[in-house]
Order: structure tokens, then sequence, then C-alpha cells
């Protein structure tokens, strides 16, 4: 899916490299919107984690802890394949306590009190390094030069593919649930087989398919909460979808809702993509400094900012509260919206599955990047280095290095 979205710096040549080939090798560091103050009833702790899913990791803080997991706030989710270090709440804890922690996956480097909850968004961005390997000698100059051209015009603001599950189609459930499809929606939550399908994994989605609903409850391995509970709520139920996707966890749903905003504004980016840096007429652009959205109303003025990377044209995370631009940026969001079979009017409704809708930034400033080889007890590599704004993937400019 996101192969076929196309590049900003196609004419520049990629780099012969891969990354991610162990944990170490994709490192990110939250950047703290504020430290705690050292008063108040919440302690907030920094952990670093390797080869587990942020939420993972609060599970495992919390049945440590003895707390619910939803009390543990974070201000931001983090790759499970990568070591990461990001900033975790709880309340009503002694801090001695929660340093002392000893989990399998990840351990606590610090604690300190604080008067509030830790929330989404509550970052000022990631720094990520990342060691490429598999490199040539032509490797790093194309390096450079593509992170020279990304400063220069900045990057397209793709979601990456964490934001479409590890299928990579979440976003096919949101679009079902969307069309008011429960059926459809079903079936992609626990059956369609594909190719990233294997095992026990794969032998619950054929079951599905093969209508023996109760047989894939319990193939489903044991981690796979909501899709046990929704195939057997299906065999209760005599395969009424609609009836049967209840005993799915909201939280679960409203990510594949997310997932399908991210696809629709995945869209728009690649229709806006040749000119990402340019503002135009009606544009709702927005201000990098605070997330501010304004109406464009003189090109010739807002330009200039546009060049700074002061602001940049947003595009639509489509739903109930979703602001929309006006002229040829319409047009452009509009077309996207037909094109999927949707009008503007099909993102209204309301009620526990509602969609919000906001604005996001068609690009992102790349900032204080590096470059540089080395050697270790794996071979030679290219470390780079560079810090995003919140919200941004790191794999939106390895696509540009790499293709």
């Amino acid at each position: 899916m996101l192969e076929d979205l196309p590049l900003l710096t196609p004419d520049l040549p990629f780099a012969e490299a891969s990354y991610k080939e162990t944990p170490e090798d994709f490192r990110v560091f939250e950047i703290p919107a504020y430290a705690p103050n050292g008063k108040g009833t919440h302690v907030f702790f920094e952990i670093e984690k390797s080869g587990i899913s942020t939420h993972e990791a609060v599970r495992r803080v919390a049945q440590a802890l003895g707390v619910a997991p939803r009390s543990i706030g974070y201000a931001g989710l983090k790759d499970s394949q990568a070591l990461t270090r990001q900033v975790l709440s709880v309340e009503h804890q002694e801090p001695r306590r929660v340093e002392a922690l000893e989990l399998a996956g990840l351990r606590v480097l610090w604690a300190n009190l604080h008067g509030n909850r830790l929330r989404i968004g509550h970052l000022a961005g990631n720094r990520f390094v990342i060691r490429l390997r598999g490199t040539n000698a032509e490797s790093e100059p194309r390096v450079r030069a593509k992170l020279r051209s990304l400063e220069q015009t900045g990057v397209p603001n793709y979601f990456g593919e964490q934001r479409f599950g590890v299928r990579g189609d979440s976003w096919c459930v949101g679009r079902a649930l969307l069309l008011g499809d429960s059926q459809e929606a079903v079936a992609w939550l626990v059956g369609r087989p594909g190719p990233r399908d294997h095992g026990q994994v794969r032998r619950a989605r054929e079951l599905y398919e093969a209508g023996d609903y109760d047989r894939a409850a319990r193939a489903w391995p044991g981690n796979f909460r909501d899709q046990i509970r929704l195939c057997s709520a299906l065999a209760k139920k005599r395969g009424d979808a609609a009836r049967a996707l209840h005993a799915v966890d909201l939280g679960i749903l409203r990510l594949t809702i997310a997932a399908y905003q991210g696809w629709l504004f995945n869209q728009v980016v690649a229709e806006r993509l040749p000119e990402l840096e340019r503002v135009l007429l009606g544009d709702l652009a927005w201000k990098h400094d605070n997330g501010a959205v304004f109406l464009v109303e003189d090109t010739a003025v807002e330009q200039a900012r546009a060049e700074r990377q002061a602001i940049s044209p947003s595009g639509p995370l489509f739903g109930r509260k979703t602001t929309m631009p006006r002229g040829r940026p319409l047009e452009i969001e509009l077309g996207v919206l037909a094109r999927a079979g949707h009008t503007a009017n099909d993102f209204l409704r309301r009620g526990a599955l509602e969609w919000q809708g906001a604005r996001r930034p068609l690009r992102f400033p790349l900032g204080a990047w590096q470059c540089a080889s080395g050697v270790d007890e794996d071979g030679d590599y290219i470390e780079l280095g560079f810090s995003l704004p919140p919200g941004c993937y790191a794999t939106s400019v390895l696509r540009e290095i790499l293709g």
C-alpha cells in the first residue's frame, strides 16, 4: 500500500541499504514537551524498551504496579521493532517503587513527581538514530544528497505503516465501518487470510472463512483477545456480524477509523506532492510553531512564509469537525473523497464511533540531521540522525532515501 504512494525526490539516486536488521539499529528518543517539577500526585518515569509495543509496555507496567492499564499515561506510541525511550505517568505511586521495576523487554531509567497526567501529544517531537546496513561506496553521498533536498523542501507527511496495523489493512475495517457494512468489517478483522498470516493466525482466519466460528475462536492465539471474543460472539449470534461487533473493544475499532482517515489523508498528500512547499489560494495553512491553521487569502504574502517552512498547506483527517478549505484545495480533497466513494456528509454521524476530524500538515520539517559512516561488530553502516515533530514518521524520510 505505502509502496504505491509517489515520492518527492525520485530524480535523486536512491541509496542501496536496509534498516531494522536489529532493534538497536533503529533508535527513537522521545523529546518531552516539559520536565516533571518534583511535586504532585503523578509519577513521570522514562522507560527504555525493545521488541515490544507501547501498549504492551503499559500492560506490563500496570500489572507490576497492580493498576489498570488505562491509568498509565503516555504522550505517543513508539515502534515495537526498535530500541525506544519514552516517558509514561501513573498516579498515587512512590517514585522509588516505579524506578525499581524490572520487567521483560523494558527498564525504568528515572522517576519523578509531577502535578498532572501525561496525555497524548504532550511531547515536542522525537529524535531518530538509524543505522543503514548493506551499504556501498556510493551510499553515503546519496544519503546526504537526499537529506539536503528534504531539508530544503520538507518531507511528505504520509502516515507510515504503523498506522495501518501488522497486515497493513486496518483501514479496510475503518472504511467498512464508515459504510455501515458490519459483515465486511468483521471479515477484515478475523478473515481474509493473506501473505502476512502464518501458523495459528492463518488457520483461525481460514476457519472463519469456512463459517466455523467456534473453532476459529479456539484457534486464535491467546494474545488475540478481541479476535477470540469476536469469533465467539459470531458463534453465539449465528453469524450476525452487526451484533457480534459489540464484542470488540471500542478502542480497537476507533484505531481502524483513524487508519482510514490516515489512508484518505495519504491520498491528498499524493495529489499535492509535486508542490508541497506551495500554498494555494483557499488553503488552510498550518503554522508549525503552534499547530494553528488559517485561511490563505493572499498567496504572495504567505508563500514567503511557506518557503521558510514556517507554514505548510494542510490536509484533512475527514470527520464531523473537519474544517474544509476553499477553491482548488477543496476540489482536490473532495475529489479524493469522490474516488473513494464518499461525500463529506458521510462523516457527520454521531455516537460511540463518530468521526471527529482534524487538519494535518501535508509536509514536515526535517530537523538537525546528521550522517556518518562507521563499522561495528555487525559490519559497515551509515548512521543517520534527525528530529521530527510529533506524529510524523521516520519511514517517510527513509522511503525518500531508499526508494
